[in-house]
């Protein structure tokens, strides 16, 4: 019987595992996790008694991987999609509709972008130049990609509040082959990228054409109840999950198999194994690679991070009135602070339910969260929570454009250094990540920093490092 040990029990450990007993129901495995729970950014907070998500809240539902793992922990059924409610920008002191038929704000028709941006922005974009042509293996910034082609204001208004919703990052230094590999292929080919994304992005048909298919999904009482299943899951067919456990030292025994050190000296902790998966972010796999694969610890360690915090408040929903749309992303480029917020009980069902009659005097409560901090400007996050509470509400009110009642109750949820960045270059990072431990046998790492941020990609990652196993 093989033994492994999965370290750190987020999606990419819990999948990491599951997939091991998959693959071999008679394997021995551990997870060990650092933490008192399982699930790393997906987590749950009580705001005025009603749970909800305080970290990542949905799944992309156009890749498979996430809803497959929902339906074998058992939670297929449970799958909700948005309400349909309509994505906003607030730029220069307004609120605009997410233009329809972009991706990653990239226009299939420029058209669309009037209001957003001004005459002339519009018309630069219309008139797409040949901008920058990578070669066939040559990574370019997000940035300089788009800007090239159809303009800076592109860039500044539509990609970097997108950008900054799904990767806290920078336009100007994300890497296009992770964010956007579609339009850099395109780009590739000398494809002009307002083509490519009316090829690849649908237009709405007549009343024959099918609807599209949902772009997001999550499960009916948050997406925190998927990483409790799975650690059920796991449990129930023989697997050990170890919670408060922190990795501190990685070793190759002399037998080629692993020992990892826990807990503080001097009365550590020793786990052994044949083989070993990290499943941690890019700063402890590092560590805990260095004396084994230095190498693979170097290039993990140049991975940087970005900082954050979610900031759920719950609101009165007579005194707060209606809301209208789905939340709003902010452009950088405005000097807000806030870079987003999501109108939970107008984006979900399940939540607007749930705040119902759950308020003081039974009155419902209209519960929504607003992110807080972007790559290199932690000093956003330096400050009490009470003060991020306030400047949450004031810039949320400015963005409505209207006084606000004082929440209910409010929630502060911080991510240290919770989001890797996937810089120029990144993917050739990985490759040869995963080339230097390919050298040494028994020992495999997946995640975040890997092949993408978001829960699908983390979860093909841990599948390819147990197949990387062998």
């Amino acid at each position: 019987m093989t033994s492994y040990l999965v370290v750190g029990g987020g999606v990419a450990g819990l999948t990491a595992a599951d997939e091991l007993l998959r693959r071999d129901p008679t394997a021995e495995v551990t997870l060990l996790e650092g933490s008192d729970r399982v699930g790393g950014k997906i987590r749950a907070g009580a705001v005025a008694g009603v749970s909800v998500d305080v970290g990542a809240e949905a799944v992309l539902a156009r890749r498979p991987e996430a809803l497959e793992l929902m339906e074998h922990a058992g939670l297929g059924g449970q799958v909700v999609h948005p309400t349909g409610a309509s994505a906003q920008i607030w730029s220069r002191g307004r609120l605009h509709r997410v233009p329809p038929r972009t991706l990653m704000g990239v226009p299939a028709d420029p058209g669309t972008l009037t209001g957003l941006l001004t005459d002339d922005e519009v018309d630069r974009v219309r008139h797409e130049t040949p901008g920058v042509r990578p070669g066939p293996d040559e990574d370019v910034s997000v940035g300089e990609l788009v800007g090239s082609r159809l303009g800076r204001a592109v860039v500044d208004r539509l990609v970097e509040p997108l950008l900054g919703g799904v990767y806290a990052g920078s336009a100007d230094l994300l890497s296009a082959a992770t964010a956007l590999p579609g339009l850099l292929a395109a780009a590739r080919a000398g494809e002009p990228l307002l083509a490519a994304v009316d090829r690849v992005v649908p237009a709405g048909g007549g009343t024959q054409a099918p609807a599209p298919r949902p772009v997001f999904a999550t499960l009916a009482g948050g997406l925190h109840r998927l990483p409790a299943a799975l650690a059920g899951s796991l449990e129930s067919r023989g697997a050990r999950v170890v919670l408060g456990t922190v990795a501190r030292e990685l070793h190759r025994r002399p037998d080629g198999g692993w020992e990892v050190v826990t807990g503080p000296r001097p009365r550590p902790t020793s786990y052994l194994a044949d083989r070993v998966v990290l499943a941690v972010p890019a700063a402890p796999a590092a560590r805990l690679l260095r004396p084994v694969s230095p190498e693979a610890a170097g290039l993990l360690g140049e991975v940087e991070t970005a900082s954050m915090a979610v900031v759920t408040l719950a609101y009165g929903s007579r005194e707060l009135g209606e809301l209208q749309g789905s939340g709003f992303l902010v452009p950088p480029v405005d000097g807000r602070t806030v870079k987003a917020s999501t109108f939970s009980a107008a984006k979900w069902d399940w939540v607007r339910e749930a705040g119902r009659g759950a308020g003081p005097d039974g009155q419902d409560l209209t519960l929504l969260r607003v992110s807080v901090g972007r790559h290199r400007e932690e000093a956003t996050l330096q400050v009490p929570d009470a003060d991020l509470v306030t400047v949450c509400r004031s810039e949320l009110a400015a963005a409505l454009g209207r006084d606000l009642p004082s929440p209910v109750d409010a929630h502060v949820q911080r991510w240290g250094g919770g989001l890797p960045q996937h810089a120029v270059g990144h993917q050739d990072r990985i490759a040869r990540v995963r080339a230097a431990l390919a050298s040494v046998p028994g020992l495999a790492a997946c995640g975040a920093a890997f092949d993408g941020v978001g829960i699908p990609a983390c979860i093909a990652s841990a599948r390819r490092a147990v197949e990387d196993l062998g």
